[in-house]
């Protein structure tokens, strides 16, 4: 993870500079300071590419002299449009604009400098790149930076407000780095192994094994299950920083750490994306981290089944049925239609278990929602009016953003069975909405909340704080949900 630290804005000796400017404002002196020390190096800049600090512009000086071996400026867009997101996403250009540089400073100029701790976030998230495999340590890496400083007017206070940002970035990263490993690698048991060091922060982690979940019931879980040599486990992570009595939020993943469609296999192409069919999971895990890391004061617990689909002479067979953990039984018309099963035995359990004040569940559940919201939104689906209002009102403010989905009794047709409680698949109109309406027959009255992120668990091109790759979406949605509307003071 980048490192930031925070000083004052004064001009560094050299090295590598970025400079934020907000439309339309006079030019900040440590511009002016920076333009002197390299003989109008700037000013020549900003005539010469017409910059005006339009949002998302950038004039790049390359050896501008005075010891710099370039200074870049930012566009920001007009000072009274600016918020945390804008910061973010100005702070991820600025980590992506350094070529090869392993340090380098960026100044807020005259962008408004409470923004500093999310100028950072966005640096972090920008500067983000998983090289693991790689047999040299720096094949691969677009850049190599390492370490920014970022120049504001009050360093103790942004040095403070990032605090709690910094454990949010170090969620999103850990979602990242799941997504983005191999299923060879990222196996149920691997991922259980992951998530117990995050006791280290506070996190209670408690694991049922195969025998555990055969005396909970979970018969839906299980038979998806059933075709890998890989045993799976459902991981339960604990967050006691309310109230001693007060009922915790729930968060619900679906990690299904490779997904060949079972015996309904997929087809061969693109099927090496499904090593990201666990990304559900893997945000729960992520903002369980960013909760703990922060010591937010709100009880949260994370619940997340982990299972491999594949083909084998064990694996489950299209016209099995299967009885779940909440009783109801399901005919399995498809076994690429795996996830709703796995979420429904731990829908139930959650519930069951924990009596919480509402759920969440997280899932790359269908190509459907794809079909119907592009990449650029999460479908969302709830039983509560509130809530929904609730998540899609954090998803505007930290650009994880979400897009409501109908439900209702009409699409309950679609999932009757002839031989038992209800089948798997609807057909292919509203698949996406059929998914979500067979996961309401296990929250009960409980207010709960599905987020289909098939389309948003990863992107397949870089902008501004999300390089190319697994999103980590998700994590700073549910976290500015958790802290805007129930931590306790």
């Amino acid at each position: 993870m980048l490192q930031i630290s925070f000083s004052s804005q004064t001009l560094p000796d050299g090295g590598a500079l970025a400079l934020l400017l907000a439309e339309g404002q006079d030019r900040p002196a440590i511009f002016e300071a920076a333009d002197k020390a390299t003989g109008g190096a700037l000013s020549r800049a900003v005539e010469a590419d017409d910059f005006t600090g339009k949002e998302g512009s950038t004039c790049v000086v390359l050896a501008p002299g005075a010891g710099f071996s370039r200074i870049v400026l930012i566009g920001v867009g007009k000072a009274d449009a600016l918020g945390p997101k804008e910061a973010e996403a100005a702070g991820g250009v600025a980590a992506s604009v350094f070529g090869a540089q392993e340090t380098a400073s960026v100044a807020l100029g005259n962008v408004p400098q409470a923004l500093a701790a999310s100028v950072a976030q966005g640096a972090v998230l920008g500067a983000y790149h998983f090289s693991l495999y790689y047999s040299t340590p720096d094949a691969g890496k677009k850049h190599r930076l390492a370490a920014m400083t970022v120049l504001t007017e009050d360093p103790t206070a942004a040095a403070a407000a990032w605090a709690p940002l910094s454990a949010v970035a170090r969620g999103v990263i850990l979602t990242r780095d799941l997504v983005t490993e191999p299923a060879n690698v990222l196996n149920p048991e691997e991922f259980t192994a992951r998530v117990t060091t995050l006791r280290s922060l506070g996190l209670e982690v408690d694991v049922l094994d195969r025998a555990d979940m055969e005396k909970l019931g979970f018969g839906a879980l299980l038979g998806v299950a059933q075709g890998s040599a890989n045993e799976p486990r459902t991981v339960i992570m604990r967050w006691n920083g309310g109230a001693k009595d007060d009922a915790p939020l729930a968060f619900i993943g679906k990690g299904v750490t490779f997904d060949s469609g079972g015996i309904s296999i997929k087809p061969a192409a693109g099927m090496e994306e499904m090593k990201e069919d666990m990304a559900g999971a893997a945000t729960v895990t992520g903002l369980m981290a960013a909760l703990a890391g922060r010591k937010a004061k709100v009880n949260a617990v994370g619940v997340i089944g982990l299972v491999e689909n594949m083909v084998s002479g064990t694996a489950q067979r299209p016209g099995d049925v299967v009885r779940s953990a909440s009783g109801q039984t399901i005919e399995v018309l498809n076994t690429d239609a795996e996830g709703r099963l796995v979420l429904a035995d731990i829908l139930w359990y959650a519930r069951d278990r924990f009596a919480p004040k509402l759920m969440v569940d997280l899932a790359t559940l269908t190509g459907a929602i794809i079909i119907s919201l592009g990449h650029e939104y999460a479908g969302l689906f709830s039983n509560n009016d509130a809530l929904s209002a609730t998540l899609t009102a954090a998803g505007e403010v930290t650009g994880d953003k979400l897009w409501r989905m109908p439900l209702g009794a009409e699409y309950d047709a679609m999932l009757k069975s002839d031989i038992a409680d209800m089948k798997n698949i609807g057909g292919r109109p509203g698949g996406s909405i059929t998914a979500a309406q067979f996961l309401k027959r296990f929250v009960g009255e409980t207010p709960w909340a599905h987020l289909d992120i098939a389309g948003t668990a990863w992107s397949k091109t870089s902008r501004n704080g999300q390089p190319k790759g697994a999103s980590g979406f998700g994590v700073r949605l549910l976290n500015e949900f958790v802290r805007k509307n129930y931590e306790t003071v």
